[in-house]
């Protein structure tokens, strides 16, 4: 079966405020001369430009999706916030919480995005695609169900889920989130409840401040199944595959889902203007045929990625080319300019270690806690 790529052009016309990197311009702070948030559409055409010309757009199916209906959102958003959202959206636009700007018809790509994310996990789940990559704009992980932050407006694989389980099409779901910010909107969503496995991999307090703690572990019948794996400023490839290796994969194991969804951010990645972390392309290469390993054994390779962060325009096309690459099983290739620099950029022995003693002790720590629950 097919690998789809779920993407639509009206997402790139989502639009951001008037902001200096995540500074609103004014007072001391001057405008740019491009752009404005570092949540731009660039990195997302580029991913797509560089499908096209490599011709990996050739071995997947594109499509784009309806938008997630009303019902759909309201399973997981407060319908006072979606009319509010929608009121301000029609008005020409607004700001809903922190650092989410959008303009006129916002909403609407908006919903537009959740619904990409939403038919391929559908898609995926019936059988029509074995697994599939959503590049949904705006992202999603950040969004609580009644306060929009970090660029992220609507929890996108949250309502993806929902839908899917209100047809009875899974019972349960693992979310893997390898952005390099806690995926704080997916976690709260679901922190109460086992139908949903909720793991995040990222730096330690970078967004948000106080979220994402290792001793974060769920409440009342969610207890044990949310997973956090915050990571020190300065860790690269060999830290992000322990951490999976040790901590993720076995989660996944002891869980056996239904279905698997990445919250596929490339922000972890080297030149990311908001995160000092040190992963490759091959990084996210390597993580990618990981998880697809452990989605054959548990549940029949139904794997749906889903586009979050990763704000550097020129290195993002490449990671997000070798994610493809690797869930497609193409042979069109793109290979990565920087990786013989980023090799040589990488942590030292004894960074690793310490990253190794420190990976030992949390997969430790989640160890038994899942064997105490």
């Amino acid at each position: 079966m097919a690998t789809g790529f779920f993407w639509d052009e009206r997402c790139f016309w989502h639009s951001g405020g008037n902001y200096a990197l995540t500074l609103p311009v004014g007072g001391l702070v001057q405008p740019l001369s491009a752009g404005s948030l570092p949540e731009s559409p660039e990195t997302k055409r580029r991913l797509k430009n560089l499908m096209d010309v490599t011709g990996l757009s050739n071995d997947l199916d594109l499509q784009s999706a309806a938008p997630a209906s009303f019902k759909d959102l309201a399973r997981v958003h407060p319908k006072d916030f979606l009319k509010k959202f929608k009121n301000i959206s029609d008005s020409g636009g607004g700001d809903l919480g922190l650092r989410t700007p959008f303009g006129h018809g916002g909403y609407e790509i908006a919903t537009l995005s959740a619904g990409l994310a939403r038919q391929a996990v559908r898609d995926v789940l019936t059988g029509d695609l074995q697994n599939a990559y959503a590049l949904s704009r705006p992202p999603g992980h950040h969004c609580l169900p009644a306060w929009p932050n970090g660029f992220c407006l609507l929890a996108n694989i949250a309502i993806a889920i929902e839908s899917a389980m209100a047809d009875g099409l899974c019972n349960k779901v693992a979310v893997v989130d390898w952005d390099v910010h806690h995926g704080n909107g997916t976690e709260a969503i679901f922190y109460d409840r086992n139908d949903v496995l909720t793991i995040s991999l990222h730096q330690e307090y970078n967004y948000p401040l106080d979220t994402g703690d290792i001793k974060d572990r769920g409440t009342g019948e969610g207890v044990g199944f949310n997973v956090n794996v915050p990571l020190p400023p300065g860790c690269g490839h060999t830290a992000y595959l322990d951490a999976m290796q040790r901590i993720v994969l076995p989660a996944l194991e002891n869980y056996t889902p239904d279905l698997i969804v990445v919250a596929c951010g490339f922000d972890a990645a080297a030149f990311d203007p908001l995160a000092r972390m040190l992963a490759t392309a091959d990084t996210f290469r390597q993580m990618t045929r990981q998880v697809m390993k452990s989605a054959q054994k548990h549940c029949n390779g139904k794997l749906v990625m889903v586009h979050e962060g990763g704000y550097s325009e020129a290195y993002v096309p490449f990671c997000g080319h070798a994610v493809l690459e690797e869930l497609s099983g193409s042979d069109n290739c793109a290979e990565d300019p920087m990786a013989q620099t980023l090799t040589k950029r990488q942590p030292n022995n004894r960074f690793d270690k310490f990253t190794t003693e420190l990976i030992g002790e949390m997969a430790t720590y989640h160890s038994s806690i899942a064997q105490n629950g």
